[in-house]
């Protein structure tokens, strides 16, 4: 009897900290006072400042819609980090840049005006690629040459699947923000058990909701906050907002921790099996075609539920003893049309 009552504490404790995690995620890509306020469509930039005319936004996905309200006509300089080299800003005044992926625009305000974050590619179907990796952990002094290989294997973006950091405090996720501006490319991410840090809001503050989803070039991008070895219900609710859609070509799935460990052999899953195998049949049943996560610092490619899955967890922190893997990071070619994905290993060390 103890034992089901500490379990069932245990569970009910990781269901309140992951539904306050998604009860943060809604507030995400809005702030301002009377005089002036931004609002990025269904959170995907959070608002990094706002004072005086100046709004400075950090992206986690290759289009936006933003808007901008101001209590009087009003030129606002508007800075939108972690963007794609050749993004544009319709209804903006482009300025100079001084760094691929941090863009800087002009935009006229006079009352409610929304501009859109976008690329002349957005819409477009022919195949592409882009990267994943994730578990940087302590390894941030090395995590340049994980990026210098990306860059040579020009992918549109990266994803990251969570745990950025070793403890998730602000100087972490400070540096790791000013790492990612040596990438050539924006890389989009949810947080890992590493990241939640002692405050839940703080995650956010820096890189944005931990559970999203967006479309770009026919493929729809989800991600799930996992981190606390579930998901919460709240964002369970989202998830009827993002699956099945007809429009999608592809729909790729990306968490930290997996809900099935492929080996069964260490404690690298959901809390609940139960809780495993529901999630997944929901992806599965929703048309998600390949799931990515990390957590295991190691490759492992499987299939859960139908689905292609693969766990990329070599971004430098300590890897799996004896399994001559080492840090790396995957491609994925895509061909929205065919509904194909192929990956490939990019090892670093």
């Amino acid at each position: 009897m103890k034992k089901r009552l500490l379990l069932l504490l245990f569970a009910t404790g990781c269901l309140d900290v992951a539904d306050g995690r998604a009860l943060i995620d809604l507030e995400v890509g809005r702030a301002g006072d009377a005089a002036l306020s931004v609002e990025v469509e269904d959170g995907l930039a959070t608002v990094r400042g706002i004072a005086g005319n100046r709004v400075g936004l950090w992206a986690n996905a290759p289009t936006l819609d933003v808007t901008l309200q101001s209590s009087a006509p009003n030129e606002v300089e508007l800075t939108i980090e972690n963007v794609l080299a050749d993004a544009h800003l319709e209804g903006g005044e482009a300025l100079e840049r001084e760094i691929a992926t941090v863009g800087r625009w002009r935009v006229a305000v006079a009352g409610r005006t929304t501009v859109r974050l976008t690329t002349d590619d957005a819409d477009d179907l022919d195949p592409w690629r882009f990267a994943v990796f994730a578990d940087v952990q302590e390894a941030i002094d090395d995590v340049q040459d994980v990026f210098a290989l990306i860059d040579a294997n020009q992918p549109r973006f990266a994803l990251i699947a969570g745990d950025l950091t070793e403890q998730g405090t602000e100087e972490e996720l400070e540096r790791f923000q000013a790492e990612m501006k040596r990438l050539g490319v924006p890389a989009y991410a949810t947080l890992g058990n590493h990241d939640i840090g002692t405050t839940d809001a703080l995650f956010s503050t820096y890189f944005g909701r931990g559970s999203s989803s967006f479309v770009f070039r026919g493929v729809r991008f989800t991600f799930l906050d996992s981190a606390s070895a579930m998901i919460a219900p709240l964002t369970d609710t989202m998830l009827d907002d993002w699956l099945g859609r007809p429009e999608d070509l592809l729909h790729v799935a990306t968490m930290h921790i997996a809900p099935h460990d492929p080996t069964g052999t260490r404690n690298g899953a959901f809390a609940s099996r139960a809780e495993a195998a529901r999630v997944l049949r929901r992806l599965a049943d929703g048309g998600v075609d390949a799931t990515f996560y990390g957590h295991v610092h190691s490759y492992y490619a499987f299939d859960n539920a139908g689905m292609a899955a693969f766990i990329t967890g070599g971004g430098g922190a300590i890897p799996e003893r004896l399994d001559g893997i080492g840090r790396h990071f995957l491609t994925v070619d895509v061909a929205p049309l065919l509904g194909a994905l192929r990956t490939g290993l990019v090892r670093v060390d």
